[in-house]
């Protein structure tokens, strides 16, 4: 495996070794040992999978203390834009994002730790999954506008398929001032 750092810190790209012959694929996609040697040693608790048809974007989320989730996400079978917002308070690069495009086919995988919002858009008919480091908690559900213009996020798509939940989230402005 490859752990590719992005240009977020602890926010992190991996692309598995593939094994291919005539018969079709093989490849490992999560493994203790190796990932703590890596960096990331945390222990995933539960594991979630979506399916969204081409268009739909769920997000931005996160989890607040105590039930802060960091997620391993990878797509079985299609395409997403995966987006990360650093939402770490002391962290110099919060407020900012990176995107990643995930495939199936490529098999690579975003190690989005606690402290940020998450979310994808569905670049074709896709499942993706995730595995979490804690237990979804329903009273400690956040999220973010998706289009907010301080984020200032290229999903490359003027009008996605977008959950009445995710059109109501705050923009960071709106989510920083009801913290204070």
């Amino acid at each position: 495996m490859q752990f590719k750092p992005t240009s977020i810190a602890g926010l992190i790209e991996i692309v598995p070794r593939i094994f291919e012959d005539e018969r079709g694929f093989f490849l490992e996609t999560y493994q203790y040992k190796i990932f703590a040697a890596n960096g990331i040693p945390d222990q995933f608790v539960q594991d979630n999978q979506s399916f969204s048809t081409k268009g739909v974007l769920r997000g931005l989320h996160f989890q607040r203390p105590p039930f802060a989730q960091g997620k391993l996400v990878r797509v079985v079978s299609g395409r997403a834009l995966d987006v990360a917002v650093d939402l770490r308070e002391n962290s110099p690069t919060f407020g900012q994002h990176v995107a990643v495009v995930l495939d199936s086919l490529s098999g690579n995988m975003l190690f989005v730790p606690e402290g940020f919002a998450h979310g994808f858009l569905a670049l074709e008919d896709t499942v993706l999954q995730y595995k979490c480091t804690n237990v979804y908690d329903k009273a400690s559900e956040g999220g973010l506008a998706w289009n907010d213009p301080q984020l200032n996020i290229d999903w490359g798509i003027k009008s996605p398929l977008v959950s009445e939940k995710d059109l109501s989230l705050p923009t960071l402005e709106e989510l920083l001032k009801t913290s204070d």
